[in-house]
């Protein structure tokens, strides 16, 4: 069974890049050499991975990437930093129609 991960890259212009693959490292190797012109991160380089998880179901793990790719910046970054209570806070926020 091949390994999957959902990842997020941290881009030269402060966005954040969202992505799934079943090999992180020749991912993270497009991502940094800029395979593609036409790429998201291609003119955002250098890139750093700065959270990923591991899934063994392909479609749990673009299920997960599409779940992060709606969360806002704050979560994503709650995230990257592992503060569980911070998501909570905002998903609750969120929940009673606060902008987060």
């Amino acid at each position: 069974m091949k390994l999957m991960y959902t990842y997020i890259l941290y881009c030269a212009d402060d966005s954040f890049y969202v992505g799934v693959t079943n090999n992180i490292d020749r991912r993270f190797n497009e991502h940094e050499y800029g395979i593609k012109e036409t790429a998201y991160t291609y003119s955002r380089r250098p890139v750093k991975l700065v959270y990923y998880k591991i899934f063994y179901s392909p479609m749990e793990a673009i299920r997960y990437e599409k779940q992060l790719k709606g969360w806002s910046r704050k979560k994503k970054i709650a995230l990257i930093k592992g503060d569980i209570d911070e998501l909570i806070r905002l998903s609750n926020e969120k929940k009673n129609g606060v902008d987060n």
